[in-house]
């Protein structure tokens, strides 16, 4: 089916029903639903000095689904390519930042892999997409620097509201690894969303999120331990540059631990084990033995996206 003909179906399709169809017909095979039942996890394994460690083999990773030791179904080491989305606070508090998260994100996107692909969402008072209308993602730094430029910083934060648009937009990649980048200096104030139904949606996604605090200790709204979660949960890390300067080189840092990272699949015992979210973790040896720290998403959850997302609108 052509592309043109998917985009008038999904124009008149609810939200639930566009995202079901969609996910059917990609047949995405890492995706937990009543047809497939295959968890991809995004590890990130460093040394005891915080060194990325490469090198490993499957034999080396132990993965437990609710405490239950699971047999590990797919491994991967290679530097595979990642649909990333750019989540970019556009309230009034950002516009003097913009310029340097604009710098930082071009220059993540050229040190990526060269098959990345991207897309922006800006948010203040709404979210709203960065690419225009016609363009789901790119690999084009031109039209990917309009993106970050696109919107006039002012209104509120409506934080919620865009990681959400973010997470359902990233159902629409061919990718089987997906991470956003969320820069943000205040605390939701405006969102539609709840964060518990955020939190739901992000178990169901499995999409790896980082977060970025801009601190002004004058703004009052701004709520670390929301950005905290956000990354913890989905296995991926909070950083707080202590000034603007320090963001180029955190998206240094970003873009090192998204290529470094080893992806695992494993097949939940859906049949004895219980239905909704369940905790996840990894242990990771080297070849001595000697015990790595293996950071990834500490839950998932097997209910379907889609309906989750419908339940957070």
């Amino acid at each position: 089916m052509s592309r043109s003909k998917w985009k008038r179906i999904l124009a008149v399709l609810p939200i639930a029903a566009a995202l079901c169809l969609l996910t059917a017909a990609r047949q995405n095979p890492y995706k937990i639903s009543d047809r497939v039942n295959l968890v991809l996890l995004d590890v990130c394994v460093k040394d005891p000095r915080g060194g990325f460690v490469t090198g490993l083999h499957r034999g080396n990773f132990r993965v437990y689904d609710d405490g239950r030791l699971r047999e590990i179904a797919n491994f991967a080491d290679a530097d595979t390519p990642v649909t990333i989305g750019l989540v970019n606070d556009d309230s009034g508090s950002m516009r003097s930042k913009r310029p340097e998260i604009v710098t930082a994100g071009l220059a993540f996107a050229r040190e990526s892999n060269p098959q990345d692909q991207f897309f922006v969402v800006n948010f203040n008072d709404r979210a709203y997409f960065g690419l225009p209308a016609d363009l789901n993602f790119t690999d084009r730094l031109p039209i990917l620097r309009a993106g970050l430029y696109f919107g006039t910083p002012s209104g509120q934060t409506a934080l919620y509201d865009a990681v959400a648009m973010s997470l359902k937009h990233l159902e629409l990649s061919n990718r089987d690894k997906r991470t956003l980048i969320v820069v943000s200096d205040g605390g939701d104030n405006v969102s539609r969303m709840k964060f518990r139904d955020l939190m739901h949606i992000i178990d169901a996604s499995q999409v790896t999120i980082y977060t970025i605090g801009l601190i002004d200790p004058a703004n009052r709204d701004l709520n670390p331990r929301v950005l905290r979660k956000l990354s913890a949960v989905s296995g991926g890390e909070y950083f707080q540059p202590e000034s603007l300067d320090q963001v180029l080189p955190t998206f240094h840092h970003i873009s090192q631990d998204v290529r470094s990272r080893y992806t695992i699949g494993f097949s939940p015992d859906l049949a004895n084990g219980k239905q909704g979210v369940h905790t996840v973790k990894v242990n990771v040896v080297d070849g001595s033995g000697r015990k790595l720290i293996a950071r990834t998403r500490s839950s998932y959850s097997t209910e379907a996206f889609d309906q989750l997302m419908a339940q957070g609108k």
